[in-house]
């Protein structure tokens, strides 16, 4: 049944404007005109009669505006399920393959530099490609962007799996993430113009980040099962019954959409990002083999910082910029930045160095390493919709700080273990860890999302991501580079000394997180972050 239309004072058009009340006018002029004698009469019969249209057709609309709310919650709920299963997805993807690190190292002969190209060539490809992806959806659709996306992850956990040997692997790795960039920026870009309420979005994006926290719980058990039994190429296997039902139910039940005014494509502005991200991740990664001093790494130190110069001079020439400037005049959003880069990173060096310790140090299994991680991303699924809830009701202030002291008190504590830490202790420091990583996620999300038009919320969740995957590659780059020029002999006997410098840069991380949740929060921030909704 469909709804009646209504007119601007709430009445159903299906009953004639003119009548007063519930007086039916129309039919007591008749029957003043068939006799004044029957006048009383009738119109006390015409009264019941138009009271009781009224009232039918007023639960009529009741009844079908309800059920019509219903199927319109119903299937919003569903896009945001369908959109949450890209996440859990990458979420998988993140927790899955640290988890089968030391495997790979082993069966590929790979060392510390191979696992950390492992990892970041496919946090490079997300973090140099998201803001194109994000302006691509915003210009070609969201949903076929997302369909790409899902098509080519797919394919290339797929091929991830039948790699033969570590060049293969990294080269795999790279296709995933081309996949990978084009997921997370349209999946936002639709759940932003799906919710448009500020608090029903804050709450749908806590669902979002609660399904992240979801897929890194279930990746060290589901990878340490999958190692031990069928090897690290299952756990890329993980990714495709996935991916099929995500692209089936996306074209279903999910409707395109895309910007009014889409932002035109920037290639220079795409290659500058691209050449910046790979030489700095090259000189990080490589520098402890190569020596620091090397004219090779210096080279392309002075490369990297050469395309981020450029880039920030010829980005606000353009009319059209791929990273428009301008938002980063509000404290907020600036914030909401370096604040993504910290704690992701933080993140990404927590996973990094404790799969390493567990299994190559304390001799786990690939299982048991899940097991032992699983507080972390369990704690961080239950505080991630919590988060969502304090955002939506009191603002980002009291999450961002929770996080940071979060984790810079359980990155300091880490920064203790030996080869004998009592289990006990790693429980709770890795839970305390997930409240830090759980609690962060919402009001970083939050503030990107709501802080820029919503016909730019492609291009403002490519931002979103990008910071997000920029600081997951820096952490696992700079922690394993760390990690690496400290080494002094085998990994079981060298890596706790190796690794304390590790956990204070983690340590230091959390706290700016802090620091910026007490800064941006301000009313002087928040007195810059209104100019940004004029930013079109």
């Amino acid at each position: 049944m469909q709804a009646p239309v209504k007119d601007a004072h709430g009445r159903s058009l299906n009953v004639p404007n003119r009548l007063p009340g519930r007086t039916s006018a129309p039919v007591l002029g008749r029957e003043r005109a068939a006799g004044a004698d029957h006048a009383h009469g009738t119109a006390a019969s015409a009264h019941g009669t138009a009271a009781s249209t009224a009232t039918g057709t007023g639960l009529a609309a009741s009844t079908a505006a309800g059920t019509g709310l219903a199927a319109g919650t119903g299937r919003r709920m569903l896009m945001l399920a369908v959109c949450c299963m890209s996440l859990f997805m990458v979420g998988l993807d993140n927790t899955i393959v640290n988890v089968g690190l030391p495997s790979i190292g082993r069966d590929l002969h790979a060392g510390v530099a191979g696992l950390q190209w492992t990892v970041a060539a496919y946090t490079i490809v997300l973090a140099a490609l998201l803001m194109f992806a994000g302006a691509l959806a915003d210009r070609v659709g969201r949903r076929t962007i997302f369909q790409v996306g899902l098509s080519l992850f797919t394919l290339g956990s797929w091929l991830c799996s039948l790699a033969p040997s570590l060049g293969w692997l990294i080269a795999f790795r790279i296709l995933q993430g081309v996949g990978g960039s084009m997921l997370n920026p349209a999946a936002l870009g639709i759940i932003t113009n799906t919710f448009t309420g500020r608090a029903e979005r804050a709450r749908a994006i806590g669902v979002w980040d609660g399904v992240f926290g979801l897929s890194m719980a279930l990746g060290p058990v589901l990878g340490g099962v999958l190692v031990g039994t069928v090897g690290w190429r299952g756990i890329f296997w993980a990714n495709i019954p996935v991916g099929l039902a995500a692209i089936s139910l996306t074209a279903l039940f999910v409707p395109d959409s895309k910007a009014p005014m889409s932002r035109r494509a920037d290639p220079v502005g795409q290659f500058l990002v691209i050449v910046m991200l790979g030489a700095l991740s090259y000189a990080i990664i490589e520098g402890p083999a190569r020596g620091w001093h090397s004219p090779e790494i210096f080279g392309f130190f002075v490369l990297a910082v050469a395309a981020l110069a450029t880039l920030l001079a010829y980005e606000p020439r353009r009319a059209e910029p791929m990273i428009d400037m301008r938002f980063f005049r509000s404290v907020p959003f600036a914030g909401a930045n370096i604040s993504a880069v910290c704690a992701i990173a933080a993140m990404a060096g927590f996973l990094f160095l404790s799969t390493l310790y567990l299994q190559d140090v304390r001799g786990l299994s690939a299982l048991q390493a899940g097991l032992t991680i699983l507080p972390m991303p369990v704690v961080m699924a239950l505080c991630a919709p919590l988060a969502g809830r304090i955002v939506a009701k009191r603002g980002p202030r009291i999450p961002l700080v929770i996080a940071g002291a979060a984790l810079t008190i359980s990155s300091a504590a880490l920064s203790r273990l030996t080869g004998s830490t009592d289990h006990a202790y790693l429980i709770i420091t890795y839970g305390l860890f997930g409240v830090g990583a759980g609690m962060v996620s919402s009001p970083i999300t939050n503030a990107f999302m709501s802080g820029v038009p919503k016909t730019q919320a492609g291009m403002a969740s490519g931002m979103n991501s990008s910071s997000r995957q920029l600081g997951q590659s820096l952490g696992v780059a700079i922690v394993g580079s760390v990690l690496a020029a400290s080494m002094r002999g085998s990994m079981r006997a060298g890596f706790v000394q190796a690794s304390h410098a590790g956990w204070w840069i983690l340590a230091g991380c959390g706290y700016v997180v802090l620091l910026i949740g007490l800064v941006s929060t301000t009313a002087w921030a928040k007195s810059t972050a209104a100019r940004l909704g004029d930013v079109g």
